[in-house]
């Protein structure tokens, strides 16, 4: 019989009950929740279910707490069961946190430590546990710790140490968050006899504007209840049992709360249980109830287990001669894309809808690259939810959120990457209860109308990108208002944005607005500088010339170095994010931002020189150290080699960066997981198909496995990916020759129904660069034809290859595609 905790946490995610009883094939052992957990990966290393709202873990004071928990020494503070993975910024969440107390000195209450600075305690390290579903640690008291989730609960089992007669534990709840961020009027009110703490408290979002009110409800059981009531500052008060607190007036938030102390001290331990809601706390209660009615700690665990399980079970690979690390690497990057963003289908205050809705998007700047394209493979069905909810956001905001946590409006960092995601998934087929037409007037208003905050929705200077055909640096810009900065990044992304709009537009046979954005996703190049050189900081030219840089309105040039924001500035101080003394660049430089032309690679690669020269130009990218793997707009250029005609060059670049710069130690990524984006690109560069977003293109390289198998959960069929003459060692990395379904295959890319036609792709591999997939009609679609790359086999001329290419897809009933 199946327990009834473990149904319900598997209702919330849509989950077979059955399935998870029959898979044979376990991929949790290989997950490693503590990689990033040092180092500034920023993860969230607790216990939580796919996409949960519940994330339990222990809160510690270092410096790259955003997550909640590191490994890198810090202090406990507390106990909270809401987080976000990888955001980087402001430490986010970590809410309505326990802590628990052996006992209180002489047993008065006020001998307990009740400040969030000062009852901070070290942790035995070596007591560190971490496996999905579960988080478990021991304090420098003796106190120890385990924690497991229901979607929107979190149950946590505390072991105190046995320390004679008398002993008293006592838990505190705390009205704060890891930011300090609480505002005024949180409150907090106890049941005297049951100890139950219902409140809430209004908060800060940790990278966007407004506020946002959470609520709670905590239970306890285990143990025979002595007093409780509230504590503010260091004094607490069993005679009182609600409080309504203010923030402060000193910076951070006034300390206060809640607490229960026990009579008794079980050997099994005192469990506590809290449930969280963006609603109410009669809300928070039901789904305790709901989610965790027994308090049986390990039912809840196996359920969680069950559902992370599940999760990764379509993936599954040959492990002859690999390392462990790798598969760690491999199964860890892919448990990381399902921790953010979080489904809080229910807890929406904002409007009344049927449609799902989901939180924490870290941005979509970040996560439409490379994750959002991976869940289209490894979890269409909660990626269908998640488009259904920005269009659901669309129609009752306004706009599609380009950032989003805690209900609020996060930071717009480039162009409006709503559009490309929504165009990824249309363009692969995704369309289970999507209001397509709807989705389709959401870019279009992307594209045509200017909101008044282009900060947090939509583009700014759209009066200058249709009368210009660019962004222009200090633009006259009296219509909507944000940051007047990045004006080269958001130039590039708008182009780019408005190509996604035409493949749309494309599939929904409006031939006049495919036309329009086709048009404006060429507007990069109005902004490549043929003159402008590139100097190394000492002096020395790079040899290249020739880059996008800023314009103004009048059309004469900015002079921004291209190195600035690069990995090799030496000026550390240099401003290069959302302020308003921010470079024309996004976290990125003028160098990089070069190959950001995912659209038409083939018009960039003969604006270059051909290919020779693009390949030159992208080996210096590398090789100095101007891109840095840790920011996304790097992924695409590792595997940009594609389009020159030499993939075997992607797969040499893709092996240089794992595992060197994503290892399985807990400093091994090298920047901020980003809600999964670093993950994703190891999960996919190691799977060996690698994606160019808002176009139904993998690029092909072999996967680091003797083979992958992925079933696609929308039409049960398995696709396969195998390496002949496999070597485990990685000197045999290139392809000599390629079937698909038995058939030669010599392009260097594949389409989307690889996956849900499931076919077979088999590669044999040799250990030096071979003609496969290097021809003209071996390349991947591009919006320009391809020149400069000879004749090959072909007559040079991509379009009539792409006419073929046309009209095999129509057949298949999508053109996906425009041309």
């Amino acid at each position: 019989m199946v327990p009834r905790a473990i149904l319900l946490v598997l209702s919330l995610i849509g989950s077979s009950v059955l399935a998870q009883y029959d898979n044979s094939t376990d991929n949790l052992r290989y997950v490693d929740q503590l990689i990033g957990s040092a180092n500034g990966g920023n993860v969230f290393a607790g216990a939580t279910l796919p996409y949960g709202m519940a994330k339990a873990v222990a809160d510690v004071d270092s410096e790259s707490n955003q997550g909640g928990f590191t490994t890198e020494n810090g202090r406990v503070t507390g106990f909270s069961t809401m987080h976000d993975s990888g955001t980087g910024g402001s430490p986010s969440l970590g809410n309505f946190a326990f802590f628990p107390h052996p006992a209180c000195p002489g047993d008065d209450v006020n001998n307990c430590v009740f400040p969030k600075t000062r009852r901070a305690l070290n942790y035995q390290t070596d007591s560190v546990k971490a496996t999905p579903g579960y988080f478990g640690i021991t304090l420098s008291s003796g106190v120890s710790a385990e924690m497991t989730t229901a979607h929107h609960t979190s149950l946590f089992r505390f072991k105190f140490p046995a320390t004679g007669n008398g002993t008293n534990p006592l838990i505190l709840l705390d009205l704060t968050d890891l930011n300090g961020s609480r505002q005024d009027n949180a409150t907090v009110s106890v049941d005297g006899e049951t100890g139950r703490m219902e409140g809430s408290a209004r908060f800060l979002p940790s990278f966007g504007t407004g506020t946002w009110v959470g609520y709670f409800c905590a239970d306890f059981k285990g143990a025979n209840i002595k007093d409780n009531g509230i504590w503010v500052n260091s004094r607490a008060d069993a005679n009182v049992k609600d409080l309504k607190i203010n923030r402060g007036i000193n910076g951070g938030a006034l300390p206060g709360g809640s607490f229960v102390r026990f009579s008794t001290n079980p050997a099994e331990g005192v469990l506590a249980r809290i449930a969280v809601s963006l609603i109410s706390s009669k809300q928070a209660c039901r789904s305790a109830e709901a989610e965790i009615p027994d308090f049986d700690f390990d039912t809840i665990h196996t359920a969680a287990e069950s559902a992370w399980r599940e999760k990764l079970a379509p993936i599954s690979v040959s492990a002859t001669g690999v390392d462990a690390s790798i598969l760690t690497n491999f199964f860890s990057g892919i448990y990381r894309t399902m921790v953010n963003p979080q489904n809080y289908t229910g807890e929406n205050p904002k409007w009344s809808s049927p449609e799902p809705y989901f939180d924490s998007f870290y941005c979509l700047w970040d996560s439409f690259r490379s994750q959002l394209p991976f869940l289209t493979i490894l979890d269409p069905v909660a990626l269908q939810q998640m488009i259904r909810g920005l269009i659901d956001t669309y129609e009752h905001e306004g706009w599609l959120p380009d950032c989003r946590m805690s209900l609020c409006k996060g930071y717009t960092q480039g162009g409006s990457n709503a559009d490309v995601v929504l165009a990824d998934a249309y363009i692969k087929g995704l369309s289970d209860s999507i209001d397509w037409t709807k989705g389709y007037a959401a870019v279009v208003k992307d594209a045509e109308v200017e909101p008044y905050l282009w900060s947090v929705e939509g583009r700014g200077g759209l009066d200058s990108w249709k009368t210009l055909g660019y962004i222009p640096t200090d633009d006259f810009d009296y219509k909507g208002f944000g940051t007047v900065t990045r004006s080269v990044s958001r130039t590039i992304e708008y182009a780019y944005n408005d190509f996604c709009i035409a493949q749309m537009a494309n599939g929904l046979g409006n031939q006049a607005d495919k036309e329009k954005y086709l048009e404006r996703g060429q507007n990069w190049k109005n902004l490549y500088h043929a003159e402008q050189k590139s100097l190394l900081f000492n002096g020395q030219d790079t040899g290249f010339t020739g880059f996008f840089q800023g314009r103004y309105a009048n059309e004469t040039w900015h002079t921004q170095d291209p190195l600035w924001c690069s990995s090799i500035d030496p000026n550390g101080n240099r401003v290069c994010s959302l302020q308003n003394t921010g470079q024309e660049t996004f976290e990125s430089s003028l160098w990089e931002y070069g190959f950001y032309v995912p659209g038409d690679q083939a018009g960039l690669i003969s604006l270059y020189g051909g290919p020779a020269a693009f390949i030159k130009r992208l080996d210096y990218l590398h090789d100095q150290n101007i891109t840095y793997i840790g920011n996304e707009p790097s992924f695409l250029t590792v595997f940009q080699y594609h389009y020159a005609g030499r993939p075997a060059l992607s797969a040499l670049r893709s092996h240089f960066y794992i595992p060197r710069f994503f290892s399985t130690t807990h400093d091994g990524l090298p920047g901020n997981d980003d809600s999964g984006a670093m993950g994703s690109f190891v999960a996919m560069s190691m799977m060996g198909l690698f994606p160019n977003p808002g176009q139904n293109v993998y690029l092909i390289t072999p996967p680091f496995f003797e083979s992958v198998s992925i079933k696609s959960p929308l039409t049960g069929k398995t696709a396969t990916i195998r390496n002949v003459n496999f070597d485990p060692t990685y000197a045999a990395i290139y392809i000599q020759s390629a079937t698909l379904d038995g058939e030669p295959y010599t392009e260097n890319w594949i389409d989307h129904s690889f996956f849900t036609e499931g076919k077979e792709l088999v590669l044999t591999l040799g250990r030096n660069e071979s003609s496969w997939g290097t021809r003209v009609e071996d390349l991947p679609p591009s919006l320009s034809e391809y020149v400069g790359f000879g004749n090959g086999t072909g007559d040079g001329n991509r379009t009539a290859v792409v006419e073929k290419r046309l009209v095999r897809r129509e057949g298949m009933g999508r053109v996906d595609f425009a041309w």
